[in-house]
């Protein structure tokens, strides 16, 4: 019996990972995972975000427990689990040892649209909220336990052309692509987060990969505040963005 394979995709918050966990899910051979982390995270960090509570009592606190969990049994018994990983969580002290064990992926977009879209939902954000930090640091841990750098994928590009893009993730990952993972039926999941109401309006909404024909030409114009958020972010996102899938 072949081991199932297990994929860690590593993103901020704001980006499009949760139209990709839809994406991996419609493959119809794919487990998938939302955020495991993030109850764990909110009760060490004690950081206040929407539907904190709700959060904190629908997952484990312990991240070895968690850790255990995402390394066990496929739920299903899929040959393939995608789980959805937001670089943030990983806060110091969690275990990453589990990491060896899955293959990671890191989906990046540009900061300015990623703050644009936080400050939208959550006014306080700071440097470490929009994961970039965190996203480099666990991207250059794995590039030096593989000796090679792991799967990037840049949010633009999906969106651009996402048959190419995903085509070319699969690939990486050594799974083999479907076009079923081009669309989806609207809706909420049960493999949706409890935190979906406050963050998930969007992806509810879609059937596919789009960009919205509301979606700005270029970079949206960030309060002074944000600007500075940017700025700071951008460094580190260009460190993965050479990298990326193209």
């Amino acid at each position: 019996m072949e081991m199932p394979i297990r994929i860690a995709m590593w993103s901020g918050p704001r980006n499009i990972s949760t139209a990709m966990m839809r994406s991996f899910e419609a493959r119809g051979d794919c487990a998938v995972t939302d955020e495991p982390f993030y109850a764990a995270y909110l009760h060490r960090t004690g950081i206040d975000h929407p539907m904190r509570e709700e959060v904190i009592a629908s997952q484990s606190l312990d991240h070895a427990q968690v850790a255990s969990m995402i390394t066990g049994d496929v739920p299903g018994g899929k040959p393939i689990w995608y789980q959805k990983h937001m670089t943030l969580h990983m806060v110091d002290g969690f275990d990453r040892t589990w990491m060896a064990g899955v293959r990671n992926a890191f989906l990046i977009r540009e900061p300015a649209a990623v703050l644009a879209s936080y400050a939208a939902k959550r006014a306080d954000v700071t440097l470490l909220d929009i994961g970039f930090v965190q996203q480099r640091e666990l991207f250059e841990a794995e590039a030096s336990r593989l000796g090679a750098p792991p799967p990037v994928v840049d949010a633009a590009d999906i969106l651009q052309d996402p048959a190419r893009s995903l085509r070319l993730l699969c690939e990486a990952l050594g799974i083999a692509y479907t076009p079923a993972m081009l669309q989806w039926p609207p809706g909420r999941r049960a493999t949706d987060g409890v935190w979906a109401p406050a963050w998930y309006h969007a992806v509810e909404s879609s059937t596919g990969f789009a960009v919205p024909e509301s979606a700005p030409k270029q970079a949206p114009q960030l309060p002074t505040h944000l600007a500075t958020l940017e700025q700071q972010a951008r460094p580190h996102y260009q460190a993965l963005a050479r990298y990326r899938l193209v």
